[in-house]
């Protein structure tokens, strides 16, 4: 089952970690991408929880070879036992040709950040859902949307997502965030939190399917794009210093 997919995968997962300031933050990073608790990941792996525990806290040294194989190998086989749904999801953007004037900027964090830091970075206001605050974020998506709707086809829609759902799609020249909605609610894939750019009347539709989708909505008020787009790699930065 997708076997090139899994090979690529495996490949930048091993890299982050051994690449990382930080490896036991990037373990459990991806640990949690992939939904798989300490618990299960310790008995797959035939040792106590303490022990995986202790690699993300950094109360061991860092992980060697052998470890972070082992640790992949876990990941993706468990993955894999569960239908291989992070391992379809990173294959969907293998080889993607997205649409250049449709994709403003896309970046993944190397430590995840909340929903309350994208907030800060935008300048935003809750919409929906401010209870979810504290949501894990693990990349950021910024789309022009009236190019999207112009150029994008619904599969090239499910590839803003990148390798996880866990991440802001940022929508900008939006007038009301009614379509940015309506083509989540259709795709049936939710990302972490919505952030809409532009907005100069907010649609009650796009309120109410964000409570219904359990999706927090973000009005931006940076200024313009590029300020949005400034900051929000500025909390890139910032995530790679944690």
């Amino acid at each position: 089952m997708l076997e090139k997919e899994k090979e690529a995968l495996a490949k930048r997962i091993a890299g982050e970690i051994t690449l990382s300031s930080d490896p036991g933050k990037t373990m459990r990073k991806w640990r949690e991408i992939f939904g798989i608790s300490q618990t299960e990941l310790a008995e797959f792996l035939g040792v106590s929880s303490s022990v995986i525990s202790d690699y993300e806290g950094g109360r061991r040294k860092s992980p060697g070879a052998s470890t972070i194989r082992k640790f992949v190998e876990a990941l993706l086989e468990i993955d894999e036992k569960r239908g291989g749904n992070v391992i379809r999801a990173f294959s969907r953007t293998i080889g993607s040709d997205l649409p250049t004037n449709a994709i403003l900027d896309i970046r993944e964090f190397a430590f995840p950040v909340t929903v309350a830091d994208i907030v800060t970075a935008v300048k935003g206001e809750i919409a929906a859902n401010e209870d979810l605050l504290g949501r894990k974020i693990y990349g950021y998506t910024v789309i022009d949307s009236i190019q999207a709707i112009l150029e994008m086809s619904s599969d090239e829609f499910l590839k803003l997502y990148g390798w996880t759902t866990e991440r802001a799609l940022v929508f900008t020249k939006v007038t009301t965030g009614r379509s940015p909605m309506i083509a989540i609610r259709v795709q049936g894939l939710k990302p972490a939190v919505v952030v809409l750019h532009g907005v100069k009347r907010l649609d009650e539709l796009a309120v109410k399917i964000a409570e219904r989708e359990r999706v927090p909505l973000v009005i931006s008020k940076a200024k313009d794009e590029n300020e949005l787009i400034v900051s929000l790699r500025a909390l890139v930065e910032k995530a790679e210093k944690i």
